[in-house]
């Protein structure tokens, strides 16, 4: 039987286990889909507050657990995965990346082990003897990563699943138990379940704590701690015990409830089952102590976020090393209206288009503060009063997005540009692209995610009906056959668009300007590119009211170009520059 094959915790210790997962609140699963990892550094990280939380909790009650890391947290966190260890807890992996290993081959799945432990050997100062999964539990068709899990050398592993009717065929897989590789064996420690009429249903933790009613989840650990030798097994994961996490917009119903449902509940939760029984690190249960200590630990500088890896972020305003002559000054409009969950993340994003687009632009953002009513202007002030290449203004009445970009345009001091959307559903980076297609003679270079060679992303249907319908209307009266017309990111010839004048200054402005600059013979360039959806906050879009908006543009739009009412665009005998500005893709008209 599974309980009569389980090791038997050393004297005077713990007989359950309690673990621990360290990871940030845009790295969990259900999130994969909207975030990606090349994203990560640009979201507020609350994951040493939270991992201190959980350390606090455990020296209350006087417990040891096995936290399992992310390789990466090791790589940019190395102080406080030291900081565990020293408090007295076991360190183990949990991959390096937050992958699926189902989205990997059998030797990427190496590799991320491999990397993983090196990553976390170096910032702990402990061998790494044991591993958990990153993203879900194993399935019985992903039991061969226990065959390399041993060959690589880990003692143990605590990532089996047995949830529903998984693993019925082998009960056993449900307790601790030894799994024989080719040439060794390593303990698995799968997560807790009870057996409801021959379904599973996890009592170990995490989620499962959060929906489950606690009374029932206690009587379920109550008969285990009677019933079985085998050790319970319980997690929960560090930002579980953070009732103020973020949300992360564009999510179903499912992921909402599985991300954020009890979070207020979850120390009280997790307090309960620390007062009442004792638990010990999987490597102490085991017997394994003793070798955690063999690794020396190194003070290496972090490893890059991703690959390939980019320039490293430096703050808004720093000056590149050598600051080059011949560098492109460019202003950057950002309007923003009631952002005050999106400002540090745009923050973070601003930063690494600084650093990726310094030596060849010389950038000033321009932050328009559309008289916001939620903290947006106190944050604004906090997050960029100090930066020198930073400027805010205040509109003293809400003016709608055009109106703001109109606004900085006006308080711009170069010729060329920019406005981009302060949830950064386009990536500014793309900014480094556009900006030299200017040189090709155009006036204006709007992003396109609905041309051919574009992509959206997690956009909802509705969103990519009405952008479909509408860019098709625009093109039957507009001389520019685009596939976007609305796209507020885009880089402009400040001399040729402050002479259009536009009648609407909200979202609907922003499509008008582009129209009036085609009826007016103005160049326009569109750019293909990806649109995300927003991952923080709501958009402030009303469908109805828009569609019925732009219905009335486009007749208005009719009557001039039947009319010829639209001015041309004057310019100077010589024109407007039209030199090359640094390197970029082939456009788009």
């Amino acid at each position: 039987m599974a309980g009569e094959m389980t090791p038997r915790p050393r004297e005077g210790t713990g007989r359950h286990l309690l673990t621990v997962a360290v990871e940030d609140y845009f790295q969990i699963g259900s999130f994969n889909r909207l975030i990606q990892r090349g994203e990560w550094a640009r979201f507020e990280s609350r994951l040493e507050r939270n991992t201190r939380r959980a350390l606090d909790l455990l020296d209350t009650h006087d417990q040891q657990a096995t936290f399992f890391v992310l390789g990466w947290v090791g790589d940019q966190m190395p102080e406080l995965v030291a900081e565990i260890a020293a408090r007295g807890h076991e360190i183990a992996s949990k991959g390096y990346f937050h992958r699926s290993m189902r989205a990997m081959t059998h030797s990427e799945f190496r590799e991320d082990l491999l990397r993983a432990r090196e990553a976390l050997q170096r910032a702990s100062g402990q061998r790494i003897l044991g591993h958990r999964v990153a993203n879900g539990w194993f399935r019985p068709e992903d039991l061969w990563a226990l065959d390399v899990l041993a060959a690589e050398g880990y003692d143990y592993d605590s990532s089996v699943g047995p949830i529903g009717t998984r693993f019925s065929a082998e009960p056993w897989r449900r307790f601790t138990h030894a799994h024989e590789a080719a040439d060794r064996s390593l303990w698995e420690f799968p997560i807790s379940a009870v057996d409801l009429f021959g379904v599973m249903i996890p009592i170990a933790g995490g989620n499962w704590f959060r929906q489950l009613p606690p009374a029932l989840v206690r009587r379920a650990v109550a008969h285990w701690h009677r019933t079985y030798n085998a050790p319970y097994v319980m997690y929960f994961h560090v930002w579980e015990l953070d009732p103020d996490l973020p949300k992360i917009g564009a999510t179903s119903w499912l992921e909402r409830v599985r991300a954020y449902r009890n979070l207020t509940e979850m120390p009280e939760r997790v307090g309960y089952f620390l007062e009442h029984y004792r638990f010990n690190s999987i490597a102490e249960y085991l017997g394994l102590a003793t070798k955690l200590s063999t690794a020396k630990r190194e003070a290496l500088p972090p490893a890059p976020l991703h690959e390939p890896s980019p320039a490293r972020a430096v703050a808004v305003g720093t000056p590149a090393d050598q600051p080059s002559a011949e560098r492109v000054a460019v202003s950057v409009v950002i309007p923003c209206y009631n952002e005050a969950l999106s400002l540090l993340y745009l923050a973070n994003t601003l930063d690494s288009v600084q650093a990726a687009l310094m030596d060849r632009f010389a950038l000033e953002f321009i932050l328009v503060d559309d008289c916001s009513t939620d903290s947006t202007a106190a944050l604004l002030v906090r997050l960029f009063g100090d930066r020198p290449e930073c400027r805010i203004v205040r509109h003293p009445e809400n003016r709608g997005i055009a109106g703001a970009i109109r606004t900085g345009l006006e308080a711009a001091g170069t010729e060329i540009v920019a406005s981009i959307d302060c949830d950064c559903t386009y990536d500014p980076l793309i900014l480094g692209e556009m900006i030299p297609l200017l040189g090709t003679g155009a006036d204006l270079v709007t992003a396109s995610p609905y041309h051919s060679s574009g992509t959206v992303l997690n956009v909802p249907a509705w969103r990519l009906i009405l952008s479909g319908t509408l860019s098709r209307l625009y093109r039957l009266i507009l001389h520019h056959k685009l596939s976007t017309y609305t796209s507020c990111c885009r880089v402009y010839r400040r001399s040729v668009v402050l002479g259009i004048q536009v009648d609407d200054t909200r979202f609907l402005g922003v499509a008008e300007l582009l129209a009036r600059l085609d009826l007016a013979g103005g160049r326009i360039v569109e750019f293909p590119t990806t649109l995300k959806v927003r991952v923080l906050g709501t958009s402030k879009m009303k469908i109805v009211s828009t569609i019925f908006d732009h219905l009335g543009l486009l007749l208005r739009l009719t009557a001039l170009r039947l009319t010829g009412g639209q001015p041309p665009i004057l310019r100077e005998a010589s024109g407007p520059a039209r030199q090359p500005l640094g390197s970029g893709t082939n456009s788009h008209v």
